[in-house]
């Protein structure tokens, strides 16, 4: 039998006398420094504290409308250019950069229902009430005072409530009781596409096969659309009526829903059985929704008076923005340069929010930069300690807010338990277990 025992010098460790100094053992290696881990969850700790005091997502305001904010759309070619139409019909043109007016248009003599570029940029197409489709040349000289005139009115047959572009072409969809597809050269639609619903919420072109369209109809439908066929493609239907839609710039499968049931749903149109993803927090109907231009993330905007912003692949909110004034959330908007989110509420004013709330705007210094890296690094390691996931993903939302997520948590709740009680006094395999995710869909037709 063999017993193995440590084995020690006594003159390395003991000290020759009392007044010499007790001798330590140490390798100098800096990779191997004993306390290297821990003072990297301190760094990480200290960074995630300092990015929420940070935190000051709000960047100012554009206001000048007489009337709630209903619309927006971005310039494709110009970063500092926005347009906002307001339910009384004024359609106003913004340079974001210096937050002016740079044109305000009498554009329809109701509800501004839609707004779109061309592809080149250098004309505005616009929809309203009064049934007429407007194209404006808004980079024209006017002189002070003058009444600025479209370049071209088409009066329609039906009312309109949705107006979409395509990213190359001269095309353009309108929504209402049928999808038209329209030439900008043109007073007659090219092709009307038709399912048999009452009405078309909301319509929106593909940015990477700009053929393809999809639509959110009133009888809780989906309808996907290309401009190439005489007939509309495939529809599925929910539970509850979507608002708006949002296709994935940079995946061409993906789009979101802005549903009434105040959640969001990430769609793939290879399989439309269910929803690949629910997204979840807004407490009352989501009514906008718009994708970023790397397409990881989405800003939502919602009737509880907040915008979310949401990771495509996660479930929850990352950020939840909101002021005193804001009321509901009618239209959002993410920036091109992926910097900024915009927000048109009832209370007339358009909103310029950061992308990232902790964000440090302006030129900065190479020390600036690697010290941003390397807490987001160190941030990014550390995420799933629990102290650091606390405080980053913890927020302050309005007491409504607060109250109405606690109520509904209840009634999940009790919807579960009720659930559970049937299952559990039926007889076995009579009450199935069904995802959530396939509750959703009503039907799906081809």
């Amino acid at each position: 039998m063999k017993v193995k025992v440590i084995s020690r010098d006594p003159d390395k460790y003991i000290r020759d006398t009392k007044k010499d100094l007790r001798k330590t053992f140490r390798n100098y290696d800096p990779t191997l420094h004993p306390f290297q881990s821990a003072r990297e969850y301190v760094r990480a700790l200290n960074a995630t504290k300092l990015e929420r005091v940070f935190a000051k997502p709000f960047v100012g305001n554009l206001n000048g409308h007489k009337d709630g904010v209903a619309v927006l759309a971005k310039h494709p070619k110009k970063l500092s250019m926005l347009a906002s139409g307001a339910y009384d019909g004024e359609v106003k043109i913004w340079s974001v950069a210096s937050r002016n007016c740079i044109r305000s248009l009498d554009a329809h003599s109701g509800y501004c229902r839609g707004i779109a570029f061309s592809s080149d940029g250098m004309h505005a197409i616009t929809i309203g009430d009064d049934k007429t489709i407007k194209t404006w040349a808004y980079e024209q000289d006017y002189e002070e005072g003058e009444q600025i005139k479209p370049v071209n009115m088409i009066p329609t047959k039906g009312m309109l409530v949705s107006l979409s572009h395509c990213y190359y072409g001269p095309n353009f969809a309108t929504s209402g009781d049928t999808c038209h597809i329209w030439d900008e050269s043109r007073n007659e639609p090219l092709k009307e596409l038709k399912w048999g619903v009452d009405m078309l919420q909301d319509i929106k072109y593909n940015p990477v096969e700009t053929s393809l369209l999809a639509a959110c109809a009133s009888d809780r439908g989906i309808i996907l659309y290309d401009q190439r066929e005489e007939k509309p493609l495939r529809k599925v239907v929910m539970t509850l009526r979507s608002n708006q839609l949002a296709w994935n710039p940079m995946q061409a499968f993906f789009f979101t829903v802005a549903n009434e049931d105040n959640n969001l749903y990430t769609y793939d149109t290879r399989n439309l059985e269910h929803p690949l993803k629910i997204h979840k927090g807004h407490v009352s109907s989501v009514t906008s929704v718009d994708y970023s231009p790397t397409g990881n993330e989405f800003v939502s905007g919602s009737y509880d008076k907040t915008i979310r912003i949401f990771d495509a692949l996660k479930l929850n909110s990352r950020e939840i923005y909101h002021t005193k004034r804001m009321q509901h959330v009618t239209c959002v908007n993410w920036s091109m340069d992926n910097k900024y989110v915009f927000n048109g509420s009832d209370e007339m004013n358009v909103r310029i929010w950061k992308a990232n709330a902790a964000e440090k705007l302006g030129s900065l210094k190479m020390r600036e930069k690697n010290a941003f890296n390397y807490n987001a690094a160190l941030k990014e390691k550390y995420a799933a300690h629990p102290a650091v996931r606390r405080i980053a993903q913890h927020r302050q939302v309005p007491k409504s807010v607060y109250h109405e997520q606690a109520k509904l948590r209840t009634v999940h709740l009790k919807e579960k338990r009720k659930e559970e009680n049937v299952r559990q006094n039926s007889k076995p395999g009579t009450v199935p277990y069904v995802s959530e995710v396939v509750k959703k869909v009503v039907k799906k037709d081809h």
